[in-house]
């Protein structure tokens, strides 16, 4: 996930929730890392949940990149 100056902090912290199934401190860990370093790493699965999860966070409007490792 990448940071950007248009999205409230709740409105991160819910979409993650929702998407990732994270609890609510995971969550704003997660933004917290994201605001601060511009870009973070929130969420690890197979490459078609981790597509599934980016097309979730897109339509939110987040800016998400999918990276193979």
């Amino acid at each position: 996930m990448h940071n950007d100056n248009h999205n409230t902090f709740d409105h991160v912290i819910d979409c993650i929730m929702d998407v990732c199934g994270y609890n609510y401190l995971q969550a704003v860990q997660c933004t917290i890392l994201v605001h601060e370093a511009k870009r973070c790493s929130i969420f690890e699965d197979r490459y078609e949940e981790c597509e599934y999860a980016a097309r979730l966070l897109s339509k939110n409007g987040l800016t998400v990149t999918i990276e193979k490792c």
